[in-house]
Order: C-alpha cells, then structure tokens, then sequence
C-alpha cells in the first residue's frame, strides 16, 4: 500500500529496526540459530539453564559458570507472601492475567527497585526467570482450593516446574521433555511480545514493566495461543480416521489448522521435530496413543498445503504434551512465557545496551483540518 510517496508497510513484515546477537531466522530454509547455535543442537544436547546462560550471556557456560547460573536461579524461586495475596485476589482472572498482574506488583518488592543500569536489570531478568514458573502454579493451586506446593532448589528449572504442578517428583523422560519445550520456545527473535519488551525498555522503563508488557502482548490468541487451539482442535477430531474429514470440512468453510504456519516460516519449523517423538513416546506411555495418532492424521491431511508454505510449527506438539501430563488448557499460554523468558530478558537487555526510543510513524488518511463549531451550533 502506498500513500503518495511514503510507503505503509502493514504489520511491520520485513522492516529491520535494529541489529541484534540474539538469534537468527531463516524462514525459507527452515533454520534458527540462538547466539550462532543451532536450535537442533541445543535441542539435541543442552539444557533449558545451559540455553539460558547462552542467550543471556551470549557464549555457552564453562562448568563453574553453568553452576553458578543456575545456583542463582534455584535461590530466587520464591515469591513475597504479599504476590501470594495479590493472586488470591485475583485467582478468578485467566492464568496470564493473574501472571502479567504478579509480574508487575513483583517490582515493589524486588531488591533492585528503581535501579536500571544494565548489571541491576540483569540481576532482576534472572530473577524474574525463576519466579514466573511459581507464580503460574502458585495461582492454579490456589484456583483448585489447594495449598501451592512450594519450588525446590535441590530440582534443575523443568523438573521443579512439574513438581510444582503435581506435588511429586516427574519421571527422568517427562521432565527431559519439559526441558526440551523450555528450549524451544526460549527465543525467536523480534517477535511481538519481544518487540512489545524493546519497545518499553526504549522509554527507560524497568524490566519488570517491560515483561508486564511481553506478557499481555502473548496474551493474545494471534501470538501465544496456538498450543491450546491445537488440543481443542484434536479433543474435537476425537479419532484418528476423522481428522481428514474434519480438516477438510474446516477449510472449506474459511477456518484455520491450528499449529499450521508461521508467520516467519515458509519451511518447516525447525523446532517442531524435536517434541514429535516426545509426544509419540509420551502418548504410548500413558496409555492413550490415539493422540499421537491424531496429530500424525491432521500432517497427513495438511500435506497438499506444504508446497504453499503451510508447514506444522513447534506449537502443534507442544499442546499434545502439555494436555498427557493432565495440565489444563488455559494454562498452555503461561507455558509458553515459562519458557520464554530468558529471550525477553536477553531482548531487554540489548535494547538497553545501545537504546532508542522506537516511534514509528503513522500516515494520517482522516479528513483535512475543519473549523471548530461551537456546540451551539452543532
């Protein structure tokens, strides 16, 4: 679209802001690198604390550092008694409301309030990183009418996360599992929640307003919703042998597939293979192997659609996983923030580093300038 001589380039699609380090996409050819990792190597051989060091740090960690980094992150789980109350209050409210409203009222109370320079942000993102895995199941405790079971430091971040939710100690499979989908969803690039993040860190505004504001950004079902759109999707399929039937009936009718496409994507998500085997072997596992099947039934009839760019993203499996280990749907969403965050706050903190204000501008297509009448005579 054009406007005169200034071109409206809607969505911002394809507009460079800025440099980065944090990761590279190539939505063609199906790669994502994290700091020049590969994702699929990461997957294949890192650990959610490893990935994070690198992302936040900007190299992978020696023995002594990995030890320290994540020393710090298992001492910070707690949460001020008074978030506990705050989330009581508002325990009716959807997960990501509750965890945006934590996440803010968390800065009254954080020892680095009101300092912004980079070395107190960074003490602050680490932090944040390990509390927002107990508010989220602090607030679903408390919504069930139990106790929130209290984080363990002797548990690495996924294992806890589960334990958390369960009150037991996860098998060695499912908290690998857990940890791979953390890795996964870590970082990708400008994204909205993240550009959402640099845009407030670009007033001077704290990390904690900055993460408030990355979280109601993946509130939306447009960014952060795709998980749970998928498990209702295959709860709907019910079998196997319907999922042609089914996605056929929704395309014609105007729908979408869920956990098809991305919008930087034209290839494969390079993230997606690493949870297919997961939810396959975690289906067979607990006995329920029709959802595996399901999903593999939906590819299949989605195949026609790949030659257009239409692929499966990582967000197809990830639901599947979430809904085996009996975690509700709404709950899918804060998932997703769990294990984002070490990429909000590797973004935060490369805005900081060489920071701008971010106002772009926008072309003005309302009528010419009018003469005021007084509301007399209107």
């Amino acid at each position: 679209m054009t406007t005169g001589e200034i071109q409206v380039i809607r969505g911002l699609a394809d507009v460079y802001f800025d440099r980065t380090e944090s990761s590279f996409i190539d939505g063609k050819k199906g790669v994502l690198l994290y700091r020049g990792y590969n994702i699929h190597d990461l997957a294949d051989n890192s650990t959610f604390e490893e990935t994070s060091y690198l992302l936040i740090h900007g190299s992978l960690p020696t023995r002594s550092q990995l030890a320290e980094f994540d020393a710090q992150l298992r001492s910070s789980r707690e949460i001020p008694d008074e978030i506990v109350g705050i989330i009581r209050a508002v325990k009716a409210s959807h997960p990501m409301d509750v965890l945006r409203t934590a996440v803010s009222a968390l800065s009254a109370y954080d020892p680095d309030a009101g300092d912004n320079s980079h070395e107190a942000t960074l003490r602050k993102g680490l932090r944040l990183t390990a509390q927002v895995p107990t508010i989220v199941m602090t607030h679903y405790a408390i919504r069930e009418g139990r106790q929130p079971v209290a984080p363990r430091s002797d548990l690495n971040h996924a294992t806890n996360f589960l334990y958390m939710f369960a009150g037991e100690v996860p098998d060695e499979d499912t908290a690998s599992l857990m940890d791979k989908d953390f890795i996964l969803h870590a970082e990708h690039g400008s994204n909205a929640s993240s550009f959402t993040a640099r845009v407030v860190i670009g007033t001077n505004a704290d990390i904690h307003g900055a993460i408030t504001a990355a979280i109601a950004s993946l509130s939306g079902p447009a960014h952060g919703g795709a998980a749970e759109g998928v498990m209702k999707m295959a709860l709907e399929i019910g079998e196997p042998e319907n999922a042609a039937r089914y996605v056929k009936d929704l395309l014609s009718e105007g729908g979408r597939v869920m956990g098809f496409g991305h919008r930087v994507y034209r290839a494969e998500d390079p993230r997606a293979r690493h949870l297919r085997a997961g939810v396959q072997k975690l289906s067979e596992d607990v006995g329920e192997p029709k959802w595996f099947g399901i999903l593999e039934a939906v590819i299949e009839a989605m195949q026609p659609y790949a030659r257009r760019g239409i692929h499966v993203n990582v967000d197809f499996f990830a639901g599947v996983i979430y809904y085996l280990n009996g975690i509700p749907e709404d709950l899918f969403v804060p998932i997703f923030a769990v294990g984002r965050m070490p990429g909000w706050v590797l973004q935060v903190l490369e805005q900081q580093q060489n920071n701008i204000l971010l106002r772009p501008r926008l072309v003005y297509t309302g009528p010419e300038e009018q003469p005021y009448v007084p509301i007399e005579q209107r």
